[in-house]
């Protein structure tokens, strides 16, 4: 199977058309397209109605999950629903399969990396803030358990290590992923990982496991592929 991955299309009330633009050519590339969050700019639905206008042009089935900035309105449940009805299949902490491959998806959440992720200590805001981090992983974990698919693939918004952030600044680390996620899908294994949100970062490097990890934002892309998406095989 082809795959096309893009993440971070923040599509505003005026930016009808973007995707002729930025994914142009590929339904020739692609038997699926993977949409890695951060839809909608603000979050709002006048949005997010404009990129569903857009990819209704797409006859190849599209896979999505959600971004921080498409929560950004508290509005991310009408978001889903309206991606449900236009026929995109919306993963949070859930999972689908296409033509015998196995998708598992989620929006994930911030906690940093390694001997640095933040721990479950000290004031109860600070608790909350790992909890969720937590329990996303723990529903993502939930989620894979039910794949049968032997070909899997997994899509993020936020990045589940260190090496797809080069180029942010490391003060932001912490904000942008963490390794929470990389653990989970080590234990369950899936052929490759893709995710969005790192405008700045880097587009190649892989779980300690060693699952390929991609950096699919299409800011990254157009700066280091001139294309704003990625074609990947399964």
């Amino acid at each position: 199977m082809r795959i096309a991955a893009i993440g971070d299309l923040h599509y505003k009330e005026d930016s009808a058309g973007l995707a002729d633009t930025i994914l142009a050519g590929v339904e020739r590339e692609a038997d699926v397209l993977l949409l890695a969050g951060d839809l909608a700019d603000k979050g709002r639905p006048e949005e997010m109605a404009v990129m569903l206008a857009d990819l209704r042009k797409l006859s190849i089935p599209i896979v999505a999950v959600v971004g921080n900035h498409d929560h950004e309105s508290d509005q991310h449940a009408l978001l889903y629903a309206m991606m449900r009805d236009a026929g995109i299949c919306v993963l949070d902490c859930e999972t689908c399969e296409i033509d015998g491959v196995g998708f598992v998806g989620t929006k994930g959440f911030c906690g940093g990396f390694g001997a640095r992720t933040i721990a479950t200590f000290g004031e109860r805001a600070l608790k909350s803030f790992v909890g969720t981090s937590v329990a996303e992983a723990v529903r993502l974990e939930q989620a894979i358990s039910t794949i049968r698919s032997e070909r899997r693939v997994a899509i993020l918004h936020y990045s589940p290590i260190r090496e797809t952030l080069a180029g942010e600044s490391v003060e932001l680390y912490p904000f942008l992923g963490t390794s929470r996620l990389a653990e989970v899908l080590d234990k369950c294994g899936v052929n490759f990982i893709v995710h969005g949100h790192a405008h700045h970062g880097h587009p190649d490097g892989s779980t300690p496991g060693g699952i390929p990890v991609y950096n699919v934002s299409r800011f990254v892309l157009e700066r280091e592929t001139a294309r704003c998406y990625r074609i990947l095989e399964v």
